[in-house]
């Protein structure tokens, strides 16, 4: 996916943009973290929050750097896309039924599949160009940079939250988020906010 054309003298290699770069620390981080997973919940959860951190950052690096690559964007979308459905695999085998994680696993995977596709159908050079959409919807998530990052951080959030709340593998998921949002705790606010930000990005997944 990477410029094949050889850089010429004194251009640097697309492999080594900065974008590129923080992607491979992003790629460390994840594996180290799901190693420790079960092991270290709380490790668990920092490694895999400052990767999706780190996935912020390489976008800003991207534009501030004029580094933006179609290796980048693919090496970012599949780093994203490994990431999250190993979290939800987990997150599987933590809480029953297992089904609800294994639907929201295949419903992100197809739908940033088809959108990626449709994007290169029509010759896009990216995925979050809805300018000429007459969906409203995809306008305002994609559009507004403060929303779209409000309900990918609320996704990110609330699976970590759920995995490090759950107290063994035979948790009922319905029982255990009934809980968290009863205790009136400062948790339960986290959890109710990151739930909200979590659905309307399904449903506009869903909706794609």
């Amino acid at each position: 996916m990477a410029n094949k054309r050889k850089p010429r003298a004194g251009q640097l290699s697309v492999y080594l943009y900065v974008p590129n770069i923080i992607g491979y620390i992003r790629i460390l981080l994840n594996c180290y973290a799901f190693a420790q997973c079960f092991s270290s919940k709380r490790l668990f959860a920092l490694l895999y929050f400052l990767s999706f951190v780190c996935d912020a950052l390489d976008g800003w690096c991207a534009r501030k750097f004029n580094q933006a690559s179609t290796f980048g964007a693919v090496l970012d979308m599949v780093t994203d896309r490994i990431s999250t459905a190993c979290l939800l695999v987990i997150l599987s085998q933590v809480y029953r039924p297992s089904l609800v994680f294994l639907s929201l696993l295949a419903l992100d995977i197809a739908s940033h599949w088809l959108q990626m596709y449709s994007t290169f159908l029509v010759g896009k050079a990216s995925h979050k160009d809805v300018k000429d959409s007459s969906s409203w919807l995809f306008k305002l998530y994609y559009g507004n940079r403060m929303f779209m990052g409000y309900c990918c951080v609320s996704c990110e959030v609330l699976y970590i939250a759920l995995f490090l709340i759950a107290r063994d593998h035979t948790e009922n998921l319905m029982d255990v988020v009934v809980t968290t949002l009863k205790q009136g705790s400062p948790l339960s606010f986290l959890v109710a906010l990151s739930l909200f930000g979590c659905s309307i990005k399904q449903f506009i997944m869903l909706y794609r």
